[in-house]
């Protein structure tokens, strides 16, 4: 099975030992050219706290809690750690990513 991930969709990631396995949301593919080929993605959250960083998402069909996407919990991943294509955000959803990721990192 080819996993071909698009910027926006959320995947289900094993995400190692400590942090176990959890929707991620893609934020950028490599080219087929990038040696590194490292997927740039940020984890999903059930554990919302309201803080800066914290996108919150209702609870989307496609996802059994009411979730956040945590821009703080940024991280790269070889695309073999993902499993299954759990859904898509939507525009404006994405776009508030955008927003958080650029005041999290002051751009």
């Amino acid at each position: 099975m080819r996993i071909d991930p698009k910027p926006s969709e959320v995947w289900f990631a094993d995400c190692g030992m400590a942090a176990k396995n959890r929707p991620v949301l893609i934020l950028s593919v490599p080219r087929d050219d990038d040696t590194r080929a490292l997927l740039i993605v940020a984890p999903l959250t059930s554990q919302i706290r309201g803080l800066p960083g914290e996108v919150d998402l209702g609870k989307p069909r496609w996802l059994p809690k009411h979730s956040a996407v945590n821009v703080q919990g940024l991280a790269s991943f070889d695309r073999r750690s993902l499993s299954r294509r759990l859904g898509v955000l939507a525009t404006a959803e994405m776009a508030r990513v955008k927003a958080a990721l650029r005041e999290l990192l002051d751009l």
